[in-house]
């Protein structure tokens, strides 16, 4: 999946692809949950909350980057760590009631994969996936989609520390500033 992660930069978080992604886990995993999780338990809740923190995260760090890439790089990060979260909730999903967790040659797993190519994609692309197939095939298909986003995010966070490094953060920056007015 090689893909930059962001699309115009005029739209803000909406157009990132970890975000848009994000968005498909969430939607689906609400849907998954709804058919094959008891809604009283925790789980259930708890499922719903990492897929929601993953997309909210995003947001809220690139809404943050114009003033603070550490914290960016945090909330990014975070995002990350829910929909790890969420991954491991899948593939307990899977193993609990004796379902097979595809491994990424699997041949419906590479149909999914290749649905991230879809121009106009969004999570009517996949419905049929997670509220028409069996548990089997949906929890897989959400593993799909969390380890896309994954991908996405870990690219993220690579080229956000690059930045970083590059040019700090804003405090750096206003640092310097200061500093250079300072000396003149």
């Amino acid at each position: 999946m090689k893909q930059d992660n962001l699309i115009p930069a005029h739209g803000g978080y909406r157009h990132l692809k970890s975000f848009q992604h994000a968005e498909l886990v969430y939607d689906a995993t609400v849907k998954f949950c709804d058919r094959f999780i008891d809604r009283r338990s925790r789980t259930h809740d708890q499922m719903v909350q990492a897929a929601r923190s993953g997309r909210q995260n995003i947001a809220e760090g690139s809404q943050a980057s114009g003033t603070s890439k550490k914290f960016e790089l945090k909330l990014i990060g975070v995002a990350r760590a829910s929909l790890e979260e969420l991954l491991l909730d899948y593939e307990d999903f899977l193993r609990q009631r004796g379902l097979a967790l595809w491994g990424k040659n699997h041949a419906t797993a590479q149909v999914v994969r290749r649905l991230a190519y879809e121009e106009n994609r969004s999570y009517l692309t996949y419905r049929s996936y997670i509220e028409e197939a069996p548990p089997e095939v949906a929890a897989n298909t959400l593993v799909c989609l969390i380890h896309q986003t994954n991908y996405l995010l870990d690219q993220q966070l690579r080229q956000l520390e690059q930045a970083f490094l590059k040019e700090g953060g804003f405090t750096e920056r206003l640092y310097q500033s200061r500093s250079r007015s300072r000396k003149q």
